[in-house]
């Protein structure tokens, strides 16, 4: 994973959070729903592992430095079952943590974060992985900042 692959997603991801706070058409009102603040958690920490993953994949050096990663950063190098746990199980809170989305946009997000997947272990191009990963952030960024409502304006009548 080269350092312009990596300016190139952070640039994207800026433009589109940065769209979801300068525009007015986002989030799109008739599509997006409300999410509870721990579904957010669930995305959360989905995201922290899902970075983790991918961090002990590419960027070994830099993960390892955490004290204890050291096996896990072996397991999940190593692509066998204790890898396929380590993606799947971040990938499916992202997915719990969206189950509220609209339908396309959780099924755009799934599909995507299946695609990083197959990429990673069925043996093929590390190029189309890493196609795959890109197109995956960029995809779970635009479902969030489209079709996720913020938390509600709206307080509780007093009375």
């Amino acid at each position: 994973m080269s350092i312009r692959f990596l300016i190139g997603l952070a640039i994207i991801v800026a433009i589109v959070v940065g769209a979801r706070f300068l525009s007015a058409v986002l989030p799109l009102r008739r599509l997006a729903r409300p999410i509870a603040f721990r579904d957010a958690v669930l995305v959360g920490v989905g995201v922290v592992g899902l970075t983790f993953h991918c961090g002990a994949m590419f960027f070994r050096r830099v993960v390892e430095v955490l004290p204890g990663t050291g096996p896990v950063i072996g397991d999940i190098r190593a692509l066998g079952t204790a890898s396929v746990i380590w993606y799947v199980v971040p990938a499916a809170l992202v997915l719990f943590g969206l189950r509220r989305l609209h339908p396309v946009g959780l099924a755009v997000v799934a599909l995507a974060l299946g695609a990083v997947g197959i990429t990673m272990y069925n043996g093929g191009s590390l190029d189309v992985h890493l196609a795959a990963i890109f197109v995956s952030v960029v995809l779970l960024v635009g479902a969030v900042a489209a079709l996720v409502q913020g938390p509600s304006r709206r307080t509780p009548a007093v009375s």
